[in-house]
């Protein structure tokens, strides 16, 4: 799996690459303009950038770059998960998970989904 980490703005543009690809510079600014304000040259910048980490890459089109994402949503989403949960809760899921439910930060359907979760995992080969 690569090691790439991702800023927030870089999340942005990477979660609109997963929903559909390939994309534009100009329908990436377009999708974005009205929740952060980028202009086409920000988007650039963020794209670049990102090329340069391996988290996208791009193809000459008709009339415009087109964008790919070279990471999985899931191998990107795993990273940024263990580095927050290393960062944050020196790597013990059960600090985090007890401190969200003392904090009463889950509802009943997330407590019953997590359950449900960890039943599935005592059947299987850890």
């Amino acid at each position: 799996m690569k090691k790439v980490n991702l800023s927030d703005a870089e999340w942005k543009l990477m979660n609109l690459l997963w929903e559909s690809e390939p994309r534009t510079i100009m329908q990436l600014t377009n999708e974005l303009k009205t929740e952060t304000g980028w202009t086409k040259h920000t988007v650039i910048s963020f794209l670049k950038r990102m090329q340069e980490k391996g988290a996208v890459h791009y193809e000459d089109g008709e009339k415009a770059k087109l964008y790919y994402p070279d990471l999985k949503r899931e191998e990107a989403a795993l990273r940024e998960t263990e580095d927050f949960l290393e960062r944050v809760f020196q790597g013990r899921m059960g600090m985090m998970i007890n401190t969200m439910v003392q904090q009463k930060a889950l509802s009943k359907e997330e407590l019953a989904e997590l359950h449900k979760i960890l039943e599935q995992a005592e059947g299987q080969d850890v």
